[in-house]
């Protein structure tokens, strides 16, 4: 375990939830969150799904004194749409017959007695970051694997990063045979880090922890 590790409710919580970030994952995300959160400013999550990243996120959050955001439509990315892989059935609202996580998510979160460390934007990323003109500690972008959607979730969020802040991009697949789940996330961590504003902490697994050295995007 990491020397800032989740509390055994909080590891129980993550793991309980749906999802589909590893235990390694979830780990390095969560110190990333701690180390982000001493500079007291909000953490932000593109990508809520059912909440499994976002209890961790809000533990550390709490343990900092700041808050979390989330953002997401709550309508299920590409791949988890009905036929795909990653769809869930039972995310799916009977009544409209489309996804609906949203309350998947808010169960999550109660369960774990982390409701009111969290403010869950439901919308689409762009239209949110659009309005939004405030400084962030950390960003984790974990939403849409189509370029346009991964693209635009950079360009809106990744200025907000404080200088000395972090960026986090999960779902980092090199290997071309990833294209549908992880090629756009890969192009986008490799803009970061050729726009020279972005410096490599860590890797785990497919999740990349960046800090911000240097001014733009």
């Amino acid at each position: 375990m990491p020397a800032h590790a989740p509390k055994p409710e909080i590891l129980d919580a993550f793991e309980a939830a749906k999802g589909f970030m590893p235990l390694d994952e979830g780990l390095a995300l969560y110190v990333a969150a701690v180390e982000a959160g001493r500079m007291g400013l909000p953490l932000l999550e593109v990508g809520t799904y059912c909440g499994r990243s976002t209890v961790l996120l809000a533990d550390a959050a709490r343990a900092a004194g700041v808050s979390v955001l989330t953002v997401d439509h709550h309508r299920g990315s590409e791949e988890q749409q009905p036929g795909w892989d990653y769809h869930d059935p039972e995310t799916v609202d009977p009544e409209i017959g489309l996804m609906d996580t949203l309350p998947v998510f808010r169960r999550t979160l109660f369960k774990a007695g982390l409701e009111e460390h969290v403010v869950a934007f439901v919308g689409r990323s762009p239209q949110i970051a659009a309005i939004w003109n405030s400084p962030l500690g950390f960003v984790f972008v974990d939403g849409g694997h189509t370029d346009e959607h991964a693209s635009a979730d950079y360009e809106g969020w990744a200025p907000h990063v404080a200088e000395g802040g972090l960026l986090v991009i999960h779902d980092v697949f090199p290997e071309p045979e990833d294209e549908f789940t992880g090629q756009a996330p890969y192009r986008v961590y490799l803009r970061a880090l050729e726009s020279g504003a972005f410096t490599e902490v860590s890797v785990t697994g497919s999740l990349r922890v960046l800090r911000r050295t240097g001014a733009g995007i």
